[in-house]
């Protein structure tokens, strides 16, 4: 017999609430149309993904956002300082990947200005059809540049003058969305996204979301060019849904106002510093329900 599919990121999540709330394995399994060995492999920590060809890509979307954003504050750094700087916000990796992310080919940068081209004359009413959403990365020790030091010359490497840090701080993958009317529901994703999941996060959050900031009315829905997104099997969830997909260029995070938002959420985890990913999770969301319909209606109207 073949190997079945794995379980998914929201499949995973499910199975964790499930178990909490003191469901067997066979009610779980049945709950979510999967089999029982499947949510015992999860549960016991032995579940594995599918070994996937070729080189595994060495940085996240996030990470390559990161990187542009380092190289807009100074065209002029050099590689090595490009490097440096990416390392510190987390991201180890080599001069010549640093040099591959950085640029954006002529096909990008044209489809990129044909897009603004279409859109300059768009009014802040058709910006506020608009359902914006984005994933974004958060951790543990995000925001700590690392404490400053008084030291004199020669005193470098004085075991006073410095101080441990985490190498791979834990971390939480979520998911959101907003327009000019406020924000959605967060999704935390745990494992890698890929179609199957993201048209569950699509299901479970991004309708909801759509609801509460349109209701009836007729929206558009932004997402970037992750492969799950633009997957064929994606494409035919909106088709089947009947949901119109704004067209996007490629490598535009600086485009999307949610980036803002973001931003909000991440500059007060740098002064709650939480210590625990439980405690992580309830900051994310507490920062995020505190955004009001005022500041989303703000970004949207510097869209234009």
């Amino acid at each position: 017999m073949g190997k079945t599919a794995d379980l998914t990121a929201v499949q995973k999540a499910i199975i964790d609430t499930l178990k909490r709330e003191g469901k067997t394995q066979k009610e779980i399994s049945e709950r979510i149309g999967c089999s029982q060995s499947a949510v015992s492999r999860h549960l016991s920590g032995k579940s594995v993904g599918r070994k996937k060809c070729g080189k595994k890509r060495c940085t996240t979307r996030r990470g390559d956002r990161t990187l542009r954003k380092i190289v807009e504050k100074d065209r002029f750094q050099t590689l090595g300082d490009l490097r440096k700087q990416w390392t510190e916000s987390g991201v180890e990796t080599s001069r010549a990947t640093v040099h591959r992310r950085v640029l954006l080919n002529q096909k990008q940068r044209q489809k990129r200005l044909t897009w603004a081209t279409e859109k300059q004359h768009w009014t802040v009413a058709q910006w506020s059809k608009v359902l914006f959403s984005d994933e974004s990365k958060f951790c543990m020790s995000f925001g700590n540049q690392g404490a400053r030091v008084w030291r004199k010359t020669g005193e470098k490497e004085m075991p006073k003058c410095l101080k441990s840090s985490v190498k791979y701080p834990q971390s939480v993958m979520v998911w959101g969305a907003m327009s000019a009317a406020g924000v959605g529901p967060l999704c935390f994703i745990k494992g890698r996204v890929n179609a199957a999941s993201y048209q569950e996060i699509l299901e479970h959050f991004m309708l909801p979301s759509a609801e509460k900031l349109y209701g009836d009315e007729d929206f558009v829905f932004q997402h970037d060019l992750a492969p799950a997104h633009s997957a064929k099997t994606t494409g035919k969830w909106f088709t089947d849904h009947g949901i119109t997909v704004l067209n996007w260029p490629a490598n535009s995070p600086d485009l999307n106002p949610i980036e803002n938002l973001w931003d909000i959420v991440k500059r007060k985890l740098r002064d709650a510093r939480p210590n625990t990913l439980d405690e992580l999770k309830a900051t994310i969301e507490a920062s995020w329900a505190s955004i009001t319909p005022q500041q989303c209606h703000r970004l949207i109207a510097s869209v234009p």
